[in-house]
């Protein structure tokens, strides 16, 4: 059965409110999302008002005005940020409500500013936002993050089609990716989700104190933190509320030991980073920190995000993805986190989610410091995973046992 564009639309939408950010009745829910994504983001209100939601509030954003600033406004102002924008999440969430992020944007958007500027203004927003991200961090509400087409990022994926064929191509690789276009999406999803919750199971019982990636040019060592337990799908809040964080999503992850990490990592895929591209990314790692970090494209910010703080400079995450995935398959390349960390394996830099510790959301900061958990104001995911990589768990007597191979799951 084929679905017109407005099917797989609503399809869509519901997907994001039901089995995304799981709105229950009675919840207040805070929508963000870009003034070029109003259609979707209509639908949206209108779902969750369907499955009980008391208010939905959307907040928009929009790319030209972010460009503006960045090129136009005086030196010496980006340490300023708009807090009643940070305020409604922190509200939100105060008042046991859940946030639904439609993140999209021209992925090149800041690539010709001043890197210090963007890298002054992140690094205040994100101090600002840290009692918000900790919160995120905790699943301590429920909350989601969906993508959708804007001019710029489709024609960048689309190159060779006009400006209204690229946006209609990337509405179908969404749809596709996300399921979207399945008549029975939901039962997809919830099929998928248990596929993901054996995987973790697995391998949080394994309890492997730490894994080699090689192939590509990578030879890297990744210890894990203590009483690690693996994420990937669905995951509750402390109130009982199911929800999915990421759609699509199609990995595993867990935390690394941030004093355990030892090698050689190569990029397999630009990172999109705040309106930057950083591409042919290769670091060096020593008893978990960061020794040396170059790129071939988008240098400056890779190297400004690593110097956000001393915990830029370790691993937060370290993600298993077949690359068979859905998103891999489709063969193209996202230009967004979202979807192409979810075609391949990938670290992230920065801070770990506490719930990847046992014990560790409840822990006072020192003894999941001490666990090996690791603490940020950044969290990025960058891609390293192919069809060339070969994972190994290597137990606590020293022993391998194969996890992947060829970039595909073998336990």
């Amino acid at each position: 059965m084929t679905l017109t564009f407005e099917e797989k639309l609503r399809n869509y939408a519901r997907l994001a409110v039901r089995v995304g950010v799981g709105v229950k009745p009675g919840q207040r829910l805070l929508v963000q999302a870009p003034v070029e994504t109003a259609q979707l983001a209509r639908l949206v209100v209108r779902e969750a008002y369907a499955a009980g939601a008391s208010f939905v509030d959307v907040r928009w954003d929009d790319d030209d005005v972010q460009l503006a600033r960045f090129e136009l406004a005086p030196d010496g102002t980006f340490d300023q940020i708009s807090r009643w924008r940070v305020d409604a999440e922190i509200e939100t969430a105060g008042a046991g409500g859940a946030v639904l992020a439609i993140r999209a944007t021209n992925p090149n958007l800041l690539g010709g500013v001043d890197a210090e500027r963007v890298a002054t203004h992140q690094r205040t927003l994100a101090a600002y936002r840290r009692p918000y991200t900790a919160q995120v961090m905790t699943n301590r509400l429920n909350w989601n993050l969906i993508s959708a087409p804007v001019s710029g990022w489709a024609e960048l994926m689309f190159p060779d089609a006009t400006a209204e064929q690229a946006v209609a191509q990337q509405w179908d690789a969404i749809f596709a990716a996300t399921r979207a276009d399945q008549p029975d999406a939901v039962e997809l999803w919830e099929a998928h989700l248990a596929d993901l919750k054996r995987r973790r199971d697995l391998l949080t019982g394994k309890q492997y104190a730490a894994l080699h990636f090689r192939g590509g040019g990578t030879d890297l060592t990744v210890g894990l933190a203590d009483d690690h337990v693996w994420g990937g799908g669905a995951a509750d809040t402390p109130g009982g509320i199911t929800f999915t964080a990421n759609i699509p999503t199609e990995e595993v992850w867990t935390a690394p030991h941030r004093e355990r990490v030892d090698g050689t990592v190569v990029s397999t895929k630009p990172l999109s980073y705040n309106g930057t591209l950083i591409d042919g990314i290769r670091i060096e790692f020593k008893d978990g920190r960061i020794t040396k970090a170059s790129a071939e494209q988008g240098e400056s910010a890779l190297l400004k995000m690593i110097e956000t703080d001393e915990g830029s400079h370790r691993l937060g995450e370290v993600a298993l993805v077949p690359h068979s995935s859905p998103i891999s398959r489709s063969g193209l390349f996202f230009f967004n986190t979202l979807y192409d960390e979810n075609a391949a394996s990938h670290i992230a830099i920065g801070s770990a989610y506490r719930f990847n510790v046992k014990g560790g959301v409840d822990m006072p900061l020192e003894d999941f410091l001490a666990a090996g958990g690791n603490d940020s104001l950044t969290h990025v995911d960058w891609m390293i995973g192919s069809g060339e990589m070969d994972v190994d768990g290597v137990t606590k007597d020293g022993t391998r046992e194969p996890v992947m191979r060829a970039g595909e799951f073998v336990i």
